[in-house]
């Protein structure tokens, strides 16, 4: 497993919020955003810290720190995941939570931007333990979340039945007659309990889709294409299972246990279904041999798909990439020395805020259906996110082609733009 010191981690979670910021300041100055609105778009609107007991299986209490930051709404209500790590605190929370605004707004989605979650490690509390740990966040959230306020998400170790939890125990707390009118305040849910179709898949099928949108762009074709994927969860997985239906190949995976490779490729399927046997690790599959994780990113390939945490690519890896296509299906992964250093030697990046939309795309389409009392097929839900992120790859691609800038820059300036016009068109109150 890759320990950090807490040197490390502390530099991590700082870093996080400083390349947001670097990087709305890069696209604010080019596009010479309002000096009022960009004082407005530098903070965040509200920020929540729980500190709450919660009773062990052993009987012993103890005591856990929950986070909520709000950055921005004036597109919408509040959207955000919630992910259960050692590395959450308040800064972490609102880089995530600043990222969110962008990249809902770039979506063209009806969403600010909202980030939180439980600083813990999961893999050292039984389920019990963290249903309770759950209900008592929630509970402790109170009406800082809600369908038409915040609609909190998934995001790193947590999952739709931690979303099951948290509807539950929301719900739990309205009147009989209110309950079900409150079905839509988290997404991401099990199916039985509310969820939509194809959520579970949008945010890989949404990295997936701009890999191919940006194949299609250059003419390359993704068969026999090698690709290597960080984080082999939900959004690697499935980026993984779709890019080798299209015929590409994936040579090596990296988790927290560990790095594996195989030059002839590693089955999507037959690894899924060994990490479900083997507590989520991928080492140890028999199909491929341990690799050393600093070689990782080093790997000769074309596609690199970093579907982990934040900063994991920096001024010391970059250098040593081999592949010429970056695909950011994690949130920040790239810090802003890193890069630079890949942008002057003509590798592509794919930033986050397109990237991986396609998760909060799906959670709005879930959010849509409940609020309506409507249920869509899969092959719908499927059909409406491909034509969403197009309409977003296309305007990223036109906008970096006429302003002569990477593809980041041109997310960040059509997000901004949208979020500019909002304030000259409403005013700020009172």
């Amino acid at each position: 497993m890759i320990v950090k010191t807490p040197e490390q981690k502390k530099a991590v979670k700082q870093g996080m919020l400083s390349n947001v910021m670097r990087q709305f300041d890069n696209a604010a100055d080019i596009i010479g955003l309002n000096a009022n609105i960009r004082k407005i778009l530098e903070v965040t609107n509200n920020e929540l810290v729980v500190h709450f007991p919660v009773r062990m299986d052993n009987g012993e209490v103890e005591i856990f720190t929950g986070y909520r930051v709000q950055h921005n709404n004036s597109l919408g209500p509040y959207k955000g995941g919630l992910r259960y790590h050692p590395t959450v605190d308040i800064d972490a929370a609102r880089a995530l939570a600043m990222w969110m605004t962008w990249k809902t707004s770039l979506a063209g989605l009806p969403y600010g931007g909202a980030k939180g979650g439980i600083q813990l490690d999961p893999t050292k509390y039984s389920d019990e333990e963290l249903q309770r740990i759950t209900r008592r966040f929630t509970y402790a959230l109170g009406d800082n979340i809600g369908p038409e306020l915040d609609i909190p998400a998934p995001d790193v170790n947590t999952n739709p039945q931690t979303m099951a939890w948290i509807l539950d125990t929301y719900m739990s707390t309205k009147s009989p007659a209110e309950r079900s009118t409150n079905m839509h305040v988290v997404t991401g849910k099990p199916i039985g309990a509310g969820g939509s179709q194809g959520r579970d898949r949008a945010t890989g099928y949404g990295v997936f889709l701009n890999i191919k949108f940006w194949a299609e762009n250059k003419n390359i074709d993704l068969k026999d294409k090698r690709f290597i994927v960080q984080g082999f969860g939900n959004v690697g997985f499935w980026a993984a299972y779709f890019l080798e239906k299209e015929g590409a190949s994936m040579v090596a995976v990296q988790d927290a246990y560990g790095s594996i490779i195989n030059e002839e490729g590693i089955s999507v399927d037959d690894l899924l279904a060994y990490t479900k046997a083997n507590k989520g690790s991928i080492m140890g599959f028999s199909n491929a041999e341990t690799l050393d994780n600093a070689d990782f990113f080093g790997l000769d390939c074309d596609i690199c798909i970093p579907a982990a945490l934040g900063n994991v690519i920096t001024s010391t890896n970059a250098p040593k990439i081999k592949a010429y296509l970056i695909a950011e299906g994690a949130n920040g992964p790239t810090d802003v020395e890193a890069e630079e250093i890949l942008l002057k030697r003509g590798v592509t990046i794919l930033p986050d805020i397109l990237c991986n939309s396609g998760g909060v795309i799906g959670s709005y389409f879930e959010w849509l259906q409940n609020r309506n009392g409507e249920i869509w097929q899969l092959d719908e839900v499927l059909e409406k996110l491909e034509k969403k992120l197009k309409e977003s790859f296309t305007k990223v691609i036109e906008t970096s082609a006429k302003r002569e800038i990477d593809m980041r820059t041109a997310a960040f300036i059509i997000a901004i733009e949208r979020l500019e016009e909002t304030y000259v068109q409403r005013g700020i109150f009172p």
